[in-house]
C-alpha cells in the first residue's frame, strides 16, 4: 500500500533532515546547494513514485485556464463525489448541471487496467500578494499524479489521453447547448465585444415531432448518426469530417424545424450566419475560426443573402465610375447618386469558406444552406462536396399529415382520413397551415372540429388555386394579344413607310424630267 511505502520512506527522509540541518549550520550556502543537488539524485532512485503536476494556469498562457487542467476536473468529479471526504461545488460556465469537485488538500485513487493512480488536488500561495491581479486571485491549484515508476508508460501514453479524452466527452454531455448569431463586422472591437453573441438553444424540435415523409425521414437520421460516427473514416479518405446539406422548398415545408431536429439529434451548437452583415472575406474567414466543432453552421435563405451572381455587374458599373471625369461623378454625387458600399463577400469567398483550406480548422461540422428557390443558386455553390446532401421539403402529403395528426391531436385514424387524403393528393397546402388547423383553439374543439377545419381550409385552398390558374392564362393572353397587335401595328407603320417612300421617288423623277425640259 501507498501509505506503508510513504512511512518507510518518511523515516529516511527524517535522518536526511537531521543531517541536513547540521550540514546548513556548518557549511556555506555554495556548498550546501551542490549537496542539495546530489541529495535529490539519490532520492529520485530510491524513490519508487513519479509525479506529475497539471497547473490551473499556464505561464504562456497566464490569463486563460489550462484546458488540460480543466479536463482532469471534469475527469476526477465522477470518482471524487465518491471517495474524497471534502467536496466544493460549482457551476461550471455554459454547463447544465452542479459540477462537484475534490476541495484542495485532497487525495483521491483511481484505477486503469489494473494500475493504480493517485491524484491529489493542492494549492500555491504566493507569500506576497501582487497589487494588481488580471485574475480573480493569485493562489495557483494543480492537480498531482502520482504513480509507479514501472508503469510510467502507461500512464504517460495512455491514461493521460484517456483522462482527457473523456473530461471533453464529459463537457460536451453536461455543456449547454446555445444559438449563436454574428455581430457586424464594425462592432468587433472594443472592451468585450466579441464576433458572435448567443442564446441558450432550447427548440424543442426533434425528428420524431417533425413532420415528413418517414422513409424521407429515416434516411436523413441514418445518414446524420453515419457521419456522426466516421471520424476515422473521414482521416481514412482525407477529407475535414465536416458535411453539406442544402434544404429547398416552399415557406412553411419546415426547413428551420428540420435544423432544430438536426442540432438536438446530435447534441450540437447552431451558428446562424448573416451574410449582409460580413464586411468581406477576411471577416467571413474570421467568423469561421471563432466557430467549435460539433456544431451546425447554417446560412438561411442563401438566395436571398447577398448578389452572389449579379457581381460582374457590379464590377462593370465600378469601372465605368471610375473612367468617369470629376465633373461627371461631382454631378452624380451632386444628384444624390452616391454609392452604396455594403458586403463585399464574394462568390469565391463563399466557396472557400465551404470547403477550401480554412474550412478544415474545424472537424464534426455541418455546414446548411436554405432556400425557397433552389433554381437561383449558382450551381458551383451546391454541388456535391460542398452541398453533399439534397433535401427537398414540399408540400404535406397523407404521410406527413399523419405525422401531424399524431403530434397535435394524439390520433393514428379517423373517419375523415380519406377524404382528408384525396383532398391533399389534388391540393398543395405546406405542413404549417396543416399543423395550423390541426391545433385545437378551445378546450371545446376536438379531433372532429379540428379535421373539419382542415378539410374546410384544404377546400379553400382549391379554390384559390382555381382561381389563380384562371387569372394567369387571362394575363398570359392579354399578353400574347398585346404582342400580336404591337406586331400588326409595326407591319402597318412599315408598309406606310414604304409607300411614302414609293411616292417620294416618283415625285422626284417628275421634278428631275422638268428640270431637263
Amino acid at each position: 500500500m501507498m501509505i506503508g511505502d510513504v512511512t518507510q520512506f518518511g523515516s529516511i527522509m527524517g535522518l536526511f533532515m537531521l543531517v541536513w540541518a547540521v550540514v546548513r549550520q556548518m557549511f556555506p550556502e555554495e556548498f550546501r546547494r551542490v549537496v542539495r543537488k546530489y541529495i535529490d539524485k539519490v532520492v529520485s532512485y530510491v524513490y519508487p513514485y513519479i509525479e506529475i503536476t497539471f497547473h490551473e494556469y499556464q505561464v504562456d498562457s497566464w490569463f486563460e485556464r489550462s484546458k488540460a487542467f480543466a479536463s482532469i476536473e471534469r475527469y476526477l468529479s465522477t470518482n471524487s463525489s465518491k471517495k474524497a471526504k471534502k467536496l466544493k461545488a460549482k457551476v461550471v460556465k455554459d454547463c447544465e448541471n452542479v459540477v462537484l469537485s475534490m476541495d484542495d488538500y485532497q487525495e483521491v485513487t483511481d484505477e486503469f487496467n489494473g494500475i493504480q493512480i493517485w491524484w491529489t488536488s493542492s494549492k500555491k500561495i504566493p507569500r506576497q500578494q501582487s497589487l494588481y491581479s488580471f485574475r480573480g486571485d493569485e493562489e495557483n491549484r494543480f492537480y498531482r499524479l502520482t504513480c509507479r515508476r514501472e508503469h510510467r508508460d502507461i500512464i504517460t501514453n495512455v491514461y493521460l489521453k484517456h483522462v482527457l479524452d473523456e473530461g471533453k466527452a464529459i463537457e460536451v454531455r453536461t455543456r449547454q447547448r446555445k444559438l449563436y448569431t454574428n455581430n457586424k463586422s464594425e462592432n468587433w472591437r472594443g472592451y468585450g465585444r466579441t464576433m458572435w453573441s448567443s442564446i441558450v438553444f432550447e427548440h424543442p424540435s426533434t425528428f420524431d415531432t417533425l413532420a415528413m415523409d418517414p422513409k424521407k425521414k429515416k434516411d436523413i437520421l441514418n445518414d446524420l448518426i453515419k457521419f456522426s460516427k466516421s471520424k476515422d473514416y473521414y482521416k481514412k479518405v482525407g477529407k475535414s469530417w465536416k458535411r453539406g446539406y442544402l434544404l429547398y422548398g416552399p415557406p412553411g415545408t419546415g426547413k428551420s424545424s428540420m435544423i432544430a431536429a438536426m442540432a438536438n439529434l446530435l447534441e450540437y451548437d447552431i451558428y446562424d450566419l448573416e451574410l449582409t452583415s460580413v464586411k468581406d472575406n477576411t471577416d467571413l474567414r474570421k467568423l469561421l475560426i471563432e466557430t467549435s466543432s460539433k456544431s451546425i453552421i447554417v446560412i438561411e435563405d442563401i438566395d436571398c443573402s447577398l448578389d452572389l451572381t449579379g457581381q460582374r455587374k457590379k464590377k462593370k458599373a465600378d469601372k465605368e465610375e471610375e473612367e468617369m471625369d470629376p465633373v461627371q461623378k461631382m454631378e452624380k454625387e451632386l444628384k444624390g447618386e452616391k454609392k452604396e458600399k455594403g458586403s463585399e463577400v464574394t462568390l469565391s469567398g463563399l466557396l472557400n469558406f465551404i470547403d477550401g483550406l480554412w474550412s478544415a480548422c474545424g472537424s464534426e461540422r455541418l455546414i446548411i444552406f436554405t432556400t425557397n428557390y433552389v433554381e437561383k443558386l449558382d450551381p458551383a455553390l451546391i454541388r456535391r462536396g460542398r452541398m453533399d446532401k439534397h433535401i427537398e421539403l414540399s408540400y404535406c402529403s397523407f404521410e406527413t399529415f399523419k405525422v401531424l395528426a399524431k403530434n397535435y391531436l394524439d390520433v393514428e385514424t379517423h373517419e375523415l382520413f380519406a377524404t382528408i387524403r384525396q383532398m391533399l393528393e389534388e391540393t398543395n397546402i405546406t405542413p404549417a397551415d396543416v399543423a395550423e388547423n390541426l391545433m385545437p383553439k378551445s378546450d371545446e374543439e376536438n379531433a372532429n372540429v379540428c379535421f373539419n377545419n382542415l378539410i374546410k381550409a384544404l377546400e379553400e385552398a382549391k379554390e384559390e388555386a382555381r382561381l389563380k390558374a384562371i387569372e394567369d392564362a387571362r394575363i398570359k393572353a392579354e399578353e400574347e394579344a398585346k404582342k400580336k397587335s404591337e406586331g400588326n401595328s409595326k407591319k402597318v407603320k412599315d408598309s406606310d413607310v414604304k409607300l411614302a417612300d414609293e411616292e417620294g421617288k416618283k415625285v422626284d423623277k417628275l421634278q428631275n424630267g422638268v428640270v431637263s425640259a
